[in-house]
C-alpha cells in the first residue's frame, strides 16, 4: 500500500506578512521537509488564482474581506486578493523542500469558481485530476499538511475520505485561520467522516 503526502498550500500569501497570512504559517515548513523521508510520493497543492477572481472581496463592491456572499454553487466567503498568478505571494515558502515533489496541483485557476480542496472545486463536482492521479499510482493512504487546517485542508481531507482514501490529518504541522470557531468545526467534520487526526 503506498503512502503519500499531501501539502497544501504552504505559499507566501499565506505564511507572515502574506495577504492572507496564518499565524504561524512559517512554522511547519520545517517539519513537513523532515516528515517528506517517510513517504513513497509527495504532493503538493498550489492556490492559483488570476487577478479579479470571484472569491476576491476587491472583485464585488460593497464587500469586505470574510464577508459571505452567494454564488451559483452556494455560499462563498470572500478573501483579500491572494496568491495571484506568478506574483511572489503565489510561490510557495522559500524553504519548503520543493524537489521530492511528484505532482504540483494548481487549484482556484478557474475565474468563476473558488477551490479549496486538492480533489474538487468548490462547487463539489468538478474534479482537479488528483484522485485519478493517486489512483493511477495505486496510492490509498493519505497524510496531509500545510494551510490552512480549517479550510483547505479540511476540504481535502473530507473529499479524500468520501472518495474512499485512507486519511490522516498531522495537526502539529497544520495552522488555521480559526474565523469565528472555523478549527473547531472543521476537527468535528473531518473525525465525522473517519478521519484520523494526529
Amino acid at each position: 500500500m503506498l503512502k503519500a503526502l499531501i501539502v497544501i498550500d504552504v505559499q507566501n500569501d499565506f505564511c507572515p506578512g502574506g495577504a492572507l497570512a496564518v499565524p504561524g504559517g512559517d512554522e511547519i515548513v520545517a517539519g513537513i521537509n523532515v516528515l517528506m523521508d517517510g513517504f513513497e510520493s509527495v504532493i503538493l497543492t498550489q492556490d492559483w488564482h488570476p487577478s479579479g477572481h470571484s472569491s476576491f472581496a476587491s472583485s464585488h463592491s460593497g464587500t469586505a474581506p470574510l464577508d459571505l456572499i452567494d454564488m451559483p454553487y452556494g455560499p462563498q466567503m470572500l478573501w483579500p486578493d491572494h496568491c495571484v498568478w506568478s506574483s511572489d505571494g503565489a510561490k510557495f515558502h522559500q524553504d519548503l523542500n520543493l524537489t521530492r515533489a511528484d505532482l504540483i496541483i494548481r487549484k482556484g485557476f478557474n475565474s468563476e469558481i473558488d477551490s479549496y480542496s486538492a480533489f474538487f472545486e468548490n462547487d463539489r463536482s468538478t474534479p482537479t485530476g488528483l484522485e485519478g492521479y493517486l489512483r493511477t499510482r495505486g496510492i490509498s493512504d493519505l497524510t496531509l499538511v500545510g494551510l490552512a487546517t480549517d479550510f483547505c485542508v479540511n476540504f481535502s481531507a473530507q473529499d479524500a475520505a468520501q472518495l474512499g482514501f485512507s486519511v490522516a490529518v498531522q495537526q502539529n504541522l497544520c495552522r488555521a485561520i480559526d474565523i469565528d470557531g472555523s478549527l473547531n468545526v472543521a476537527q468535528q467534520a473531518m473525525r465525522a467522516v473517519g478521519i484520523n487526526l494526529l
